[in-house]
């Protein structure tokens, strides 16, 4: 790996409190080249990511871009705009309801008269010329929510980069562009960044999934516990080299299929009327059923219809264990054994600045209340016991849900559910956007939860992953259930050619 690099960060230091969350790190990425920074949750990539877009403060630590020295001490997020920093995080800020058009010219500027009026023939000139530069299929008057994830994506991408012009000066950095993407999708987006750093420009890589790590990236860096243990070209290294680098060891091997829970009994869920209205599914206890389709297939609502949060069709019905249950809300939902994980932990599943007793209890509070009043110690108590069950790393069970790392926060929501036993378990994403090592161990507590008789319904744009926990897979498209895979072992190609048959039928 040749040293002459464009972006060069040195002695990178970050503590908080007694918490060393960066401890002398550094990393180099070539001009024109995809650079992979890898590590697992807690490992300090969030924090680096942070301080290189100014947002914290390290304690130490200096950048070299283009051969100019800078100061990370105080660095803003001003000063990473004048110095060429562009990111593009996970948690998108483009705006899915506006134009193409619109989305571009918030932040740059919209062109007006000198009247102040906006010259949408110039902003929507300009955006094509955009779209054209960096090879994006849309229209500057689409709106952008009805545009494929990965071409969202290169939206928010090209909106980074448009004014960069011919310039290589700068340095995009990607946070996890894929982690709700479909495979399909994927490759497209990483077709593009390969030309984007064809044409010069330098992209700093944060990604989980390793795979794409090896097909896209020309170099890597990897983060433990807030040190630089390995930088590596993935040429030279394989996919377990990397999962042993990220982990600090080799992790069991798990088998690629999942042998079926013995649990007998009748259906824990049936339900018709779902998805656009024709939509039947029958759940068994133990089963793990997968949901598979693009983005907009309706998969997120299909779980959502179930957890009461959205209407069922006008003669749609629901039954739990042979009881037909009218949800008109998640309250219903929950006091007849369903329990739902969203896919947006940070918005819609956790409460960050709450303590992780106060995570828990909140679904079972009824368990630690005395005389109208809440038990703190009660809630401690229970708490405890679900840290060591589930193996969230935290130093206390009173310690913020916040200052875990995302894995521990997933296995957090996931206990939070799992106390109430639930006959059927909704989960959206459950592993989205963590390592490695928490991904193997969330599957456990799914294939836990399974063999204790609930019923699993799991949605997720990993083929691979619901080619390895599920007994059979549903695909859906438009809101409609269009095929099934139920031939084990599953397979992920076979998977991605159901969801994208409709392209060739």
């Amino acid at each position: 790996m040749t040293t002459l690099a464009h972006l060069a960060v040195r002695g990178v230091s970050k503590a908080y409190g007694a918490t060393q969350a960066l401890d002398d790190a550094s990393l180099q990425a070539r001009r024109g080249t995809i650079h992979a920074l890898l590590g697992g949750n807690g490992s300090g990539k969030s924090t680096l990511i942070k301080v290189l877009a100014g947002v914290e403060s390290p304690d130490a630590g200096e950048l070299t871009l283009a051969g100019i020295g800078h100061d990370l001490v105080g660095h803003s997020p001003a000063d990473a705009r004048a110095l060429g920093l562009h990111f593009v995080h996970q948690q998108s800020s483009t705006f899915p309801d506006l134009t193409v058009a619109e989305n571009l010219s918030i932040g740059r500027g919209f062109e007006v008269d000198p009247l102040g009026r906006v010259r949408w023939s110039a902003v929507r000139r300009r955006t094509a010329e955009v779209l054209e530069r960096f090879e994006i299929e849309a229209s500057p008057d689409a709106e952008l929510s009805s545009l494929s994830g990965a071409t969202q994506m290169m939206v928010a991408i090209a909106r980074a980069l448009q004014d960069e012009e011919q310039a290589r000066d700068g340095v995009l950095v990607l946070d996890e562009p894929t982690a709700s993407l479909t495979k399909h999708e994927v490759d497209l987006l990483l077709g593009a960044l390969r030309r984007y750093a064809d044409r010069g420009h330098t992209i700093l890589y944060v990604t989980h999934r390793l795979e794409e790590v090896m097909s896209c990236a020309d170099d890597g860096t990897v983060l433990r516990d807030g040190r630089v243990v390995s930088t590596f070209e993935p040429s030279r290294v394989t996919h377990d080299d990397l999962v042993t680098m990220i982990a600090g060891h080799a992790l069991e091997s798990q088998a690629p299929t999942r042998a079926r829970a013995a649990v007998e009994g009748a259906p824990v869920l049936r339900g018709h009327g779902l998805g656009r209205g024709d939509a039947s599914i029958e759940l068994g206890p133990g089963e793990i059923v997968g949901i598979a389709g693009i983005l907009g297939s309706g998969r997120t609502t299909l779980l959502r219809q179930i957890f009461g949060v959205v209407p069922l069709a006008e003669d749609g019905a629901l039954e739990v264990d042979g009881r037909e249950i009218v949800f008109r809300g998640p309250r219903e939902a929950m006091r007849a054994g369903v329990a739902y994980v969203p896919d947006d932990r940070p918005q819609d599943a956790m409460f960050a600045d709450m303590p992780i007793s106060e995570n828990l209890s909140v679904v079972r509070l009824g368990d630690h209340t005395r005389h109208g009043w809440v038990s703190a110690r009660s809630e401690r108590s229970a708490a405890r016991s679900a840290v060591k069950d589930y193996d969230v790393r935290t130093a206390s069970e009173t310690a913020l849900l916040s200052s875990l790392s995302g894995g521990n926060q997933q296995k957090v929501i996931l206990a939070r559910w799992l106390q109430r036993n639930p006959r059927v378990l909704l989960l959206d994403e459950p592993t989205q956007g963590v390592d490695v090592g928490a991904r193997a161990e969330i599957h456990s507590i799914i294939r836990r939860a399974a063999e204790g008789g609930a019923g699993v319904l799991l949605v997720s744009s990993d083929f691979d992953e619901l080619a390895a926990v599920c007994d059979r897979v549903l695909v859906l498209r438009e809101g409609r259930i269009v095929a099934e895979a139920s031939e084990q072992p599953l397979q992920e190609d076979s998977l991605n050619a159901m969801v994208y048959a409709k392209e060739t039928a």
